[in-house]
């Protein structure tokens, strides 16, 4: 299967939000509030299946691990929503996450050394 990346994720979404415009808010700041919060519920939704289910099922069992990614697909939805209420690019995501990831690759370092001794 080829990556599937962000970009598509928020093209989806637009191709999304035009489908539905008449009935569903527009994507704005003001909506992402909304959109965080039902991001959240997913998220939610994906923990209860955690703490119902266990790691072990979600690992092996083919229909409660696809009720699982299934909630993470929603949450996502919703996550590329908010960046398309902000007007995030991809881009922009990618030089803030890489710059995070790179503090975090240092972060617990002297931790480790500490803990080395």
């Amino acid at each position: 299967m080829e990556d599937f990346g962000l970009r598509e994720m928020q093209e989806m979404q637009r191709r999304l939000q035009q489908q539905y415009q008449e009935i569903w808010e527009p994507l704005s700041p003001r909506t992402a509030r909304n959109q965080m919060l039902w991001m959240m519920v997913e998220l939610g939704e994906a923990a209860d299946i955690i703490k119902k289910e266990g790691d072990q099922r979600i690992a092996h069992d083919a229909d409660i691990r696809a009720h699982f990614v299934e909630e993470l697909a929603d949450a996502l939805m919703y996550y590329n929503d908010i960046m398309l209420c902000y007007d995030i690019s991809v881009d922009e995501l990618k030089k803030s996450y890489l710059e995070k990831h790179q503090r975090n690759m240092h972060r617990w370092q002297p931790h480790r050394e500490e803990a080395a001794k």
